[in-house]
């Protein structure tokens, strides 16, 4: 009889051809977990359940939860099964907004395609620097010109600016949604202003000279957050979340 390997299983959905996961995944594979790396975008199905698995990641890519995209529709409704099955799921950027679509909220875009592009500053709401032992990061790395409301039931985890208020929430136990990137490292970072160097240009968004200076002074903080919170969301063990109406946010200047 085959032995049945014990250490906990991660669903990876990514979203390109070329995507990784980064430092998640790092940190991930340090704790000991596998990682099932799924590519909807490339056919590649998602589980109809998750009896397999531990946990789900879901990361981000440059198209819009509201495109009209067989695929994107159907990873959307997906959703629904981390949640019904109460397993840990994070989701990033993209996969925030897919989230908040799951979940009834508006997924939106600014007219003139407004961004946050590179380092930009968040206010954490009193929850925030309960999930870990680590406080949560007050600088985070952006690459997004979408946005979302805060979900019905969900809590906000932290704010940001006027064009984009809602940056992190909570749904329940053990999802968590976060607008930033916090997998991203210096080689990706690097990567991304190569490729996606048209959209540097955007509205809002910051020089590539920036991204990397701001990596510097920015990403220990956010790396020690990832590390402290991974091993809580994974064993399912994040603090209960509040009850009651969210206190009111003010947006970060």
């Amino acid at each position: 009889m085959t032995k049945r390997d014990s250490r906990p299983k991660v669903l990876i959905v990514m979203h390109q051809a070329h995507s990784t996961p980064g430092r998640i995944g790092c940190y991930l594979s340090a704790l000991g977990a596998r990682l099932d790396i799924r590519r909807p975008s490339l056919d590649e199905p998602l589980p109809d359940t998750l009896d397999d698995h531990d946990g789900v990641v879901v990361f981000g890519g440059p198209m819009c939860a509201n495109d009209d995209c067989e695929w994107i529709g159907r990873e959307i409704a997906w959703l629904e099964t981390p949640l019904r099955e109460d397993k840990p799921l994070l989701g990033i950027c993209l996969g925030a907004q897919m989230l908040a679509k799951t979940l009834g909220a508006r997924v939106f875009t600014h007219p003139d395609r407004r961004a946050e592009i590179g380092y930009f500053p968040v206010e954490p709401g009193p929850c925030a620097d309960e999930l870990c032992a680590a406080p949560f990061p007050r600088q985070v790395y952006q690459w997004h010109c979408d946005g979302f409301e805060l979900p019905d039931g969900a809590q906000l985890i932290a704010s940001g600016g006027e064009n984009f208020p809602s940056q992190a929430y909570r749904y329940g136990d053990k999802a968590v949604a976060l607008q930033f990137h916090p997998e991203v490292t210096y080689q990706m970072m690097c990567r991304w202003t190569v490729r996606g160097a048209e959209r540097l240009k955007l509205p809002g968004a910051q020089p590539r000279e920036d991204h990397l200076n701001g990596w510097r002074q920015y990403d220990p903080a956010v790396a020690a957050w990832l590390r402290a919170f991974l091993p809580k969301w994974l064993a399912g063990k994040l603090p209960a979340p509040a009850t009651g109406p969210a206190e009111p946010m003010l947006a970060v200047a």
